[in-house]
């Protein structure tokens, strides 16, 4: 057989290959008409669907308006035999499908859609009032049960009518008073039907069975489907406030404002008055409606009249909202999510969260408060362990819709507002007024006290357990923690709600409360030190006041050993600078100074609180809330304390229990730090170092603590003062801002605690500053010593701090650099002399006598101490006053940093 020749065995390659690419191509035709036909079919099988519908509607609506005309005609026929079996079969059967029709409802039909219901109700209310059980309505609700059973569709057809025709009444605008005398026939209609009372047939046999049928129609109010609640909350939500209603409504009559309110609540109110309900029958359905559809209404009780709240704030109302919210609260905070979110996107919004309103509402519900008296009470037979529990469940979601709505700003790049209450006009701030007058009563002393009385009592309360098959009993008493908890989310709740005046109304009930602060730390001591430790024993106490003078004795000669070369260099700077001499210097500690280091060693593990050694990290949240609390409410209260109350009254603690106090603090805050805890409990480190950085202030003033409590917890954590020093200058390179979460650790301890250093080491990490500072300067090419860099001012002798203050503050951080100092007499001629560093000292040091001066006015001196300066309340009247202060400071550090 012959080979044949290579091209080709080429020819045949690529005849298949092209063979190959169209058979590729075919497939992938075939595969997109096939792709293409399923999307015709899709689109046409839709299409249809679409027709069907369409039809579907047509058809229905052709029946509709045909019954409707036929409804019609046998209406106005004369002398009709209105029976209750021409009522339910002739008349209510047609009517209920065709009233029930969208296109019932439209513009053009809509007069007539409610002359028809007008007609309706009129006869059913008079078959209703009838004596004759033939021609009686609700004869059918005690008749067979055929005939119940067609009753109860019927009635709860009607209730759901009754209910839409409420939701389309609008008091506020409305200017169609024939709508309004038709929703009055319906709530009279609603409240028959739901009242076997009224029934004028019903006989002493028959009562049983009419009570089950109405509770039967009750039980439908309560649930979903039946949109009794959701019409109402609309209806209540139009009526606006109801003292301006009457002024906007002349042509409205008040009674028939108060007849169609008073019967909606009525039916509302139903389902936890009904005989079921008596014998201890499930309301949640009904109570998660109410909760979820009533109590979010904003300002709720403002738009009812004043005859109508005592019926809403009734215990039997209350009780079961109260418990299904503990029950089922992530559903019901998931419904008002929902509901709050459907009204947002239809433009029903509020500032104020649902959940909010729904707290405000709450504590006005449950508590009478009388303004003008500061005084009020619980609304009889409240179980307030269940009050506080629930406020504290609603309290917790609406905090965390703060932090929600926070953290949506922080997406939108709103970094310079995060707080939920940003005011964008008057409606909001009104809304935030409205909601803060509902919380009134919390800060309120009365409401604390009537909490702290029943928690001391320890007043046990027995709450039935609907969610129980068995029926258990549980009981209850309400404890100081529940109270710690109640009020520690109302700070936070107004903090966040009110950034001008912020928590200052809880803050100054709570600081001023007898007894409060007190209890507070007792169970604050009892959670840190444990049940058996109430207060240090008397030795113990004896051992403090002991340690005091011993700890400022063995600092003070620690000082002079470690850097004996340096202190006395430091010393005559600052002596000069405030005019004192360092002649009367203590040399009389040396000989005791094994004994006096060996005690101090004994009172700085005294004072290192070991339960706080772990910082926020591993806190429980009860420990966590209380310390808050505690922390804010005293750091408020030691604003206004004077030292008299503080030192000899000792109110209201004493200075044993200040010592512990501080301590705890201490420990708490410089752990957190070392650990890096700032960055999750933000809010909590804030109240603790404010309130420890005012007990150390006082402490500076008046010492009423051993200088071993403030350095006790650093005692074995310390890192070398270098490295803690470029930790600190590396931090706040990159720090935006002022806030110290995220800051390394070592920098914060530093910028916020440094008295947990001793002074020794503070002044060698400030020199460890200076270096750090002169070689970043050098690395950058700025002039750190004398040369033709050097900054040249001028002085006049006579206005040494004005020109200084003039030449120097513009300076910025140039300030750091060289100065070369010029000094004119008096008479106006240069004095003779180069500044090799020389003048330039007696520029500074003249320049902080005469600023530092009680004759100057910028400072005077403390009553306290001969030696001590403060801020005079005069500086503010001077000119230039505050930053002349500012730029004293800086002097300061420049002159400590020429050394």
């Amino acid at each position: 057989m012959s080979v044949p020749p290579s091209g080709h065995r080429q020819v045949s390659l690529r005849g298949s290959s092209a063979r190959e690419i169209t058979r590729d191509a075919l497939l992938q035709k075939v595969s997109e008409e096939r792709q293409l036909r399923s999307h015709l079919r899709r689109a046409a099988a839709a299409a249809l669907s679409i027709q069907q519908v369409w039809r579907r509607y047509l058809v229905v609506r052709i029946v509709s308006e045909q019954l409707h005309e036929e409804w019609e005609v046998l209406i106005n026929q004369p002398d009709i035999n209105l029976t209750n079996q021409w009522i339910s079969s002739k008349m209510l059967r047609p009517f209920l499908f065709f009233i029930t029709q969208p296109s019932s409802w439209y513009k053009g039909q809509k007069n007539k859609t409610l002359k028809s219901i007008s007609a309706c109700f009129k006869i059913i209310l008079n078959s209703i009032n009838s004596m004759d059980a033939s021609k009686n309505f609700c004869s059918f609700a005690v008749g067979m049960p055929d005939e119940r059973s067609i009753w109860l569709y019927q009635a709860k057809r009607l209730i759901s009518l009754c209910s839409f025709i409420l939701a389309r009444c609008d008091h506020s605008c409305c200017k169609d008073v024939y709508m309004v005398e038709i929703t009055a026939i319906a709530m009279r209609l609603a409240v028959s039907l739901t009242d076997c009372k009224t029934w004028k047939i019903l006989k002493t046999e028959d009562t049983r069975t009419a009570s089950a049928s109405v509770e039967s129609l009750i039980e439908f109010i309560g649930a979903n489907q039946s949109g009794t609640y959701s019409c109402l909350r609309r209806y209540i939500s139009c009526l606006g406030s109801h003292a301006t209603l009457e002024k906007k409504n002349s042509s409205i009559s008040a009674d028939d404002h108060f007849l169609i309110t008073a019967s909606a609540v009525t039916i509302a109110l139903r389902p936890f008055h009904s005989m079921r309900a008596g014998r201890g029958a499930d309301l949640n359905g009904a109570s998660k409606e109410y909760f979820t559809l009533i109590l979010t209404v904003p300002n709720l009780c403002k738009h009812l009249p004043p005859l109508l709240l005592p019926a809403i704030k009734h215990i039997s109302i209350l009780q079961p909202v109260l418990n299904i919210l503990l029950i089922s609260k992530d559903k019901v905070f998931e419904e008002i999510a929902k509901l709050e979110k459907s009204e947002i996107s239809s433009g029903d919004s509020s500032t104020i969260p649902y959940c909010g309103w729904a707290l405000g509402n709450l504590v006005t519900l449950a508590t009478e408060h009388d303004d003008v008296s500061n005084s009020g009470r619980f609304i009889q037979g409240l179980d307030c362990c269940l009050y506080v529990d629930a406020i504290n469940c609603v309290s917790q979601s609406l905090l965390k819709s703060f932090e929600e709505s926070k953290e949506m700003l922080k997406c939108f790049g709103d970094s310079a507002d995060t707080s939920f209450t940003k005011e964008t006009n008057s409606s909001d701030s009104c809304s935030k007024t409205l909601f803060m007058d509902l919380l009134k009563p919390i800060y309120q002393q009365w409401h604390l006290r009537k909490l702290l009385v029943l928690a001391k009592e320890d007043v046990v309360y027995r709450r039935q357990n609907n969610h129980d098959p068995v029926r258990q009993t549980r009981f209850q008493s309400l404890k100081l923690l529940d109270v710690v908890c109640f009020y520690y989310h109302m700070l936070r709740i107004f903090s966040s709600l009110n950034p001008s005046i912020g928590s200052l109304p809880i803050l100054n009930m709570l600081s001023f409360t007898p007894g409060f602060l007190v209890d507070l730390w007792g169970a604050l001591e009892i959670s840190i030190f444990g049940q058996d430790i109430h207060k240090l024993p008397e030795s113990e106490h004896d051992k403090q006041s002991a340690t005091s003078s011993l700890g400022e004795q063995v600092s003070s000669m620690r000082q002079r050993r470690n850097i004996k070369d340096t202190s006395n260099k430091w010393a005559n700077v600052l002596q000069k600078i405030t005019g004192k001499s360092g002649d009367a210097e203590d040399t009389n500690l040396i000989d005791n100074s094994l004994n006096s280091e060996q005690y101090n060693g004994e009172a700085l593990i005294l004072w290192d609180i070991e339960a706080m050694r772990q910082g926020s990290e591993c806190i429980g949240k009860d420990l966590m809330q209380m310390l808050h609390l505690f922390c804010a409410t005293y750091g408020h209260l030691l604003l206004v304390l004077d030292d008299i109350e503080f030192y000899e009254k000792q109110v209201p603690f004493t200075l044993e229990q200040q010592r512990k106090i501080a301590s705890v603090l201490n420990t708490f805050v410089y752990n957190t730090f070392i650990q890096n805890g700032g960055s999750s409990s933000k809010p909590l480190i804030d109240m603790t170092v404010r309130c420890l950085n005012l007990l150390y202030e006082r402490d500076s003033r008046h010492k009423f603590c051993p200088i071993s409590l403030w350095l006790a917890p650093a005692r074995n954590g310390r890192i070398p003062i270098a490295a803690a020093a470029r930790a600190h200058e590396a931090a706040f390179a990159t720090l935006p801002g002022n806030q110290f979460s995220g800051i390394p650790v070592q920098s914060s301890v530093l910028t916020t605690i440094p008295h947990v250093y001793p002074f020794e080491e503070r002044v060698q990490m400030f020199r460890e500053f200076i270096e750090l500072d002169k070689a970043s300067r050098r690395v950058t090419g700025e002039v750190s010593g004398p040369g033709p860099g050097s900054i040249e001012i001028v002085i006049r002798r006579g206005h040494i701090v004005e020109d200084g203050y003039r030449q120097l503050n513009c300076l910025g951080s140039k300030l750091k650099s060289c100065i070369h100092v010029s000094f004119v007499s008096e008479c106006g001629l240069p004095e003779a002399g180069l500044d090799y560093g020389g003048l330039s000292k007696e520029f500074l040091t003249d320049l902080s006598k005469a600023a530092f001066s009680p004759e100057y006015g910028l400072f005077s001196q403390a009553s306290t101490s001969d030696s001590s300066l403060i801020p005079s309340n005069s500086a503010k009247l001077l000119d230039n006053g505050i930053d002349m202060i500012e730029f004293l400071g800086r002097v300061v550090g420049k002159a400590l940093s020429t050394l």
